[in-house]
């Protein structure tokens, strides 16, 4: 089974059992059919091989942008020019997509780019509350809910080969925390470098951004 196969079969059966504390929801992107049919068209035209990857490790999706698409760190405006696929939605941009597609234009592009790396999150699902964004980490009591569903989906996704040998993580503070204390438990990686979070560079950083772009293209080339 080619890679593209495994990660839309994963996608699309992702399911989200434990409780929530109250005022929160899951964000499910991938139940809405428009969502479907672009990661089919994505990951078809990006990951239709076998070849394995190393992973990008976020957050978890926002409303704008893989809460979307589907797709992490792509909001519509890059999946249709970046991509080259056509979607019915409004062209609204997303930060941390901006960040990223810049980024990944200075890496050599996105043939290139997506055919060294595999992006995913602790959590493939997002999370609202009262319509607003949140964190798996920003409360403790959903935390504690996401983490089976977190291991469950890291295991899932190494077993198709991606590379062990080094995982990046987006988020040098509560992100990374976690995801290295989850790894000193399972040993998932041998070994895991933090990254700046896209939101962050854009919201805090702006006039430092081709620094960062730097950053993260010397840290990949460090693998």
């Amino acid at each position: 089974m080619f890679l593209d196969e495994q990660i839309i079969s994963f996608l699309f059966n992702l399911n989200f059992t434990a409780g929530l504390p109250e005022q929160f929801e899951v964000l499910h992107p991938f139940k809405n059919i428009e969502t479907q049919k672009v990661c089919r068209q994505f990951y078809h035209k990006y990951y239709h091989d076998s070849n394995p990857r190393f992973p990008i490790v976020g957050i978890n999706p926002g409303r704008f942008g893989a809460g979307v698409t589907g797709i992490p760190f792509t909001d519509p405006i890059r999946l249709n020019d970046a991509c080259g696929i056509s979607n019915n939605w409004p062209r609204k941009q997303e930060l941390s997509s901006v960040f990223m597609y810049e980024m990944i234009e200075a890496f050599g592009g996105v043939k290139s780019f997506y055919s060294n790396f595999y992006i995913t999150a602790i959590s493939p699902l997002g999370f609202v509350k009262s319509g607003k964004n949140i964190n798996y980490y920003d409360n403790k009591a959903l935390q504690e809910s996401v983490s089976p569903f977190a291991l469950n989906c890291m295991r899932t996704q190494l077993s198709w080969g991606i590379k062990n040998e080094v995982a990046f993580c987006l988020g040098e503070g509560k992100n990374f925390q976690y995801f290295s204390k989850l790894n000193a438990e399972y040993n998932f990686f041998k070994r895991i470098i933090p990254l700046p979070h896209p939101r962050f560079i854009m919201q805090y950083k702006l006039r430092s951004k081709q620094v960062y772009i730097d950053k993260y293209l010397a840290a990949f080339s460090s693998k």
